[in-house]
């Protein structure tokens, strides 16, 4: 009988173990067909069909890097991005915190209404800030597309925040007033650390929202401020695309998101055990 059930466990665990394998190599397999063909040329993408490259080839990751264009539309992307991820903290840190420990006439409306516009989709407001920002010269530059993703990014910082801070016992903050500290005092020193998990929740998905999102980056600059989203058309012309390019292009687009995840992983896996994320 205890051999028996042996066998089945032993079935099981490697059965979820195939399993588990296969979305895997599903998840993946997109990523290495891009790097696959990053590393090849243009004659090989489209005369052949090959697992991995039969010349190998650096060439395409060389023009990224070598033409001015090209890494300065990273720059442009990592700048607002950036940017956009402080201005989205440090507004959504004091709003969470009113939402968290005072109730007040509307505030069950008003935090409903924040979420609202989460939910618009970008394009709804591609037009009004265009013509916004054309008319009070932000256009084309760096804190018009940061500010333009806080419309989007604070609603969802403040919403992960205010769950993190109701989890903080409001004794808290009556015992830091108590020994005398002020409240920005209390706020930096004390509040903040407590909420770590949080902010690094917050500030995973207020970067990657930003990185990814092209309609408002790429409406609202031109030339000193294009992102990279915006440089990768310009792969397509009359003789065709750049395949190798745009797939390196891909790849490196890729990492700053990859690393963000890989360095607050832990924070994401708090945020999932706390049920706001």
């Amino acid at each position: 009988m205890s051999n028996n059930t042996a066998r089945n466990s032993g079935f099981k665990i490697n059965g979820s173990t195939i399993v588990m394998a296969m979305y895997l190599l599903f998840l993946l397999l997109p990523i290495y067909w891009l790097l696959n063909m990053s590393l090849k040329t243009n004659s090989e993408i489209l005369n052949s069909f090959t697992l991995w490259p039969r010349d190998l080839t650096f060439a395409n990751y060389a023009t990224i890097l070598t033409d001015r264009s090209w890494y300065i539309g990273y720059v442009n992307s990592l700048i607002y991005v950036l940017m956009n991820t402080i201005i989205s903290l440090l507004v959504a840190l004091p709003a969470a915190y009113a939402f968290s420990r005072y109730h007040f006439m509307g505030d069950k409306h008003l935090f409903f209404w924040l979420l609202t516009n989460r939910m618009a989709p970008p394009a709804v407001f591609a037009l009004p800030f265009l013509q916004l920002y054309s008319s009070v010269g932000l256009f084309d530059t760096h804190i018009a597309v940061a500010l333009a993703h806080c419309l989007f990014n604070v609603p969802l910082a403040v919403w992960i925040l205010e769950g993190f801070m109701r989890g903080v016992p409001k004794e808290i903050d009556e015992t830091a007033y108590i020994d005398g500290y002020s409240f920005g005092g209390f706020f930096i020193k004390i509040f903040t650390p407590l909420i770590a998990s949080g902010i690094g929740v917050a500030a995973f998905f207020c970067f990657m929202f930003s990185w990814v999102e092209m309609l408002l980056s790429r409406t609202l600059t031109n030339v000193e401020a294009k992102p990279i989203a915006a440089i990768m058309t310009r792969t397509s012309g009359a003789d065709g695309t750049d395949w190798g390019v745009l797939a390196a292009a891909g790849i490196l687009t890729i990492l700053p998101g990859a690393l963000v995840i890989y360095f607050v992983r832990n924070y994401i896996a708090k945020g999932f055990a706390l049920g706001r994320v």
